[in-house]
């Protein structure tokens, strides 16, 4: 009864969000992904401050990954505004994409605001191969438990988010397809971030090894 009633509800969310969906196919969202960065920069402050600790833990070990002779190359994979520049170690060279070409003038501020680092190119990109040997730090909000509300819920009103977050999507049981990636090494454990609204609250955290 619970999943007819969520696939129904979820459909008349579709029916709502129709015109975003034409507006979409015939590029007139433009303006909106113009926009999101902006909104993206403003709510980073807030979402590093309730995930400091969380973020903390993920990145204490970036530096053990450094070369021989001791430098350290990131690529940040979806690197928005630059929310996490800050809890990299200092030194680091640091290469940003994003399928979204309007973050660079976002990126170029958070750069600024952390000297500690040197960056490469902004790349308008959704992701790059990993080398052999290089570890992949991960922190993403995924689908929660399909026992509670709050699965309901992320069933529901995706469509209505995927177009509020940029294509972002709220149903992903990302974890299964680290797992199925064949990383030589995969440490991962789900956590609840703190203070942010519930639909994206449950996540997962931690690196892997290719």
């Amino acid at each position: 009864m619970t999943t007819c009633l969520m696939k129904l509800c979820r459909l008349l969310c579709c029916a709502l969000t129709l015109p975003l969906t034409l507006m979409e196919r015939t590029g007139l969202c433009g303006v909106y992904k113009r926009l999101f960065p902006f909104l993206a920069y403003n709510i980073t402050f807030s979402y590093n401050a309730k995930t400091h600790g969380i973020k903390r833990e993920l990145f204490r070990n970036v530096g053990s990954f450094a070369s021989s002779d001791g430098t350290l190359r990131l690529l940040e994979i979806g690197c928005g505004s630059g929310a996490n520049f800050r809890f990299y170690p200092g030194g680091c060279t640091v290469t940003c994409t994003d399928p979204n070409p309007h973050f660079s003038s976002y990126l170029r501020r958070s750069m600024a605001d952390n000297t500690h680092l040197t960056y490469e190119e902004f790349m308008v990109v959704s992701g790059e191969n990993m080398e052999e040997g290089g570890a992949f730090f991960f922190l993403e909000h995924v689908v929660s438990d399909p026992s509670s509300w709050t699965y309901f819920f992320q069933h529901v009103l995706e469509p209505v988010w995927y177009y509020l977050g940029d294509g972002c999507m709220i149903t992903r049981a990302t974890w299964k397809d680290l797992e199925a990636a064949g990383f030589s090494e995969l440490h991962l454990k789900q956590v609840e971030a703190p203070g942010v609204t519930s639909l994206i609250r449950p996540h997962i955290m931690g690196f892997s090894i290719k």
